[in-house]
This record gives C-alpha cells, structure tokens and sequence, in this order.
C-alpha cells in the first residue's frame, strides 16, 4: 500500500487553449508558468506552491463539448479557498463573468459553482471548520452566502472594502 497526499494537478483538453487561459486567469487568478505557444498553458493558482496546478491543452473549435451524467469522463475540479471571504470574492467573479452555474451548502463547505467556457464544470469551496460539522450536517441544501457572512461577522468588513 502506499500513501496519496493530494491531488496536485488537473489537465484539460479546451476548444481555445488561449480563451480558457484567459478564462482561469481574470476569473480565479490563475497565473501563468509555462506556455506552449497558444497551443498549451500549464498554470499555477494564486495561493498554490505547485508547479501548477490546471494544464490546458487546445485541441480546436470543432471539439465536442463536455457531457453530463450521460459518459464517462471528469465532471468537476474543486478549487479550495483560505477564507470565508475569498469565497464571497470568487462569487463575484464569477457573476461578473456569467459563469457561476450554483450555489450549495454541503454542512463540512460552502461550495460554489461554474463553467470555463468549454463547459468543464468547477467548484470553488471553502471548509467549514471541522469542530461545526456535526452540528450543521451533512447532505446538499442552497448557500446562504450573506447569512454565513454576517454569522461570522464578515458582511460589515466586506462591504467596507468595496
């Protein structure tokens, strides 16, 4: 037997290698570490000590796109947070960007959804932390973002820094 820590990188295959850069990098602050041209990106995120952390391969327009519960195949990368307010952060991004596709309350995270522009599906989460588990429970209900904020104290200090 032996002994897996984490998952330390995930690779897609995009229509536009350029456009889900772009994508990856305004929207989640992905940054760059090596590029193949236009043809390829490997980048890290804001927060990671990886190498990198998404590599992007394009493969063209006429690529079909990614399906859902219909085949085999990935169906989401989950992108963790620091902080209760990164998360409130990546939600406005990911308004801005029309590509948050849900919201969710899992009771262990506070779990937000999208799509890079090829489709892929992505969560970006926050960990509630473990001594609140129990007694918030398990199973999937609708993120009250603003609820959590002001529970925790947040809502006053985020509206402050916009």
């Amino acid at each position: 037997m032996f002994k897996i820590n984490r998952l330390n990188h995930a690779v897609l295959y995009v229509r536009d290698a350029t456009r889900a850069f772009e994508f990856y990098r305004d929207v989640l602050g992905f940054e760059v570490v090596e590029a193949m041209g236009e043809r390829a990106y490997f980048l890290r995120a804001n927060g990671s000590d990886n190498h990198h952390d998404l590599g992007l391969f394009g493969i063209g327009e006429q690529a079909p796109p990614p399906g859902r519960g219909d085949r085999v195949g990935l169906y989401h990368l989950a992108w963790e947070v620091d902080t209760l307010s990164d998360l409130a952060g990546a939600r406005d991004a990911l308004t801005n960007a029309d590509a948050l596709t849900g919201q969710s309350d899992h009771g262990n995270s506070l779990s937000l959804y999208g799509k890079d522009p090829d489709g892929n599906e992505f969560e970006v989460f926050w960990m509630v932390p473990r001594d609140e588990w129990e007694h918030r429970g398990f199973g999937t209900k609708h993120l009250d973002l603003e609820g959590e904020l002001a529970r925790r104290g947040l809502a006053d200090q985020l509206a402050a820094q916009q």
